[in-house]
């Protein structure tokens, strides 16, 4: 196995824990949080270990995490500041991209208890 294939990125969705994760050699490298609401699903935090930082892995993990929301047939409501950078450079997921609005942004602050 050469360097490179050791190192390919994986990445899982943890459905009790509401995220998705990438792991780099069996390591936890970052996540992106969600939750549920409806046929919704609401990205609110991503983030990527500083051990990983500057390898592209938030990417990686935020185009598969919605590859498989676009799979599962749900939509996606980008509250977390890095997906929704993500989507204005990826449009080919604007057709299941729904706005955040105060009603989404109320729900959330009551399904994390903020």
């Amino acid at each position: 196995m050469t360097e490179q294939q050791a190192t390919i990125p994986v990445v899982r969705r943890v459905d009790p824990r509401h995220r998705y994760e990438i792991l780099v050699d069996g390591e936890r490298a970052g996540l992106t949080a969600y939750r549920d609401r409806d046929d919704r699903r609401v990205f609110f935090h991503t983030e990527v270990d500083e051990a990983y930082a500057g390898q592209g892995l938030a990417s990686i993990l935020v185009e598969q995490a919605l590859t498989d929301v676009r799979a599962s047939g749900m939509r996606i409501v980008p509250v977390c500041p890095y997906v929704a950078k993500f989507l204005k450079k990826h449009d080919e997921f604007a057709d299941i991209t729904d706005p955040v609005t105060p009603e989404v942004l109320q729900w959330l602050d009551g399904q994390l208890k903020r």
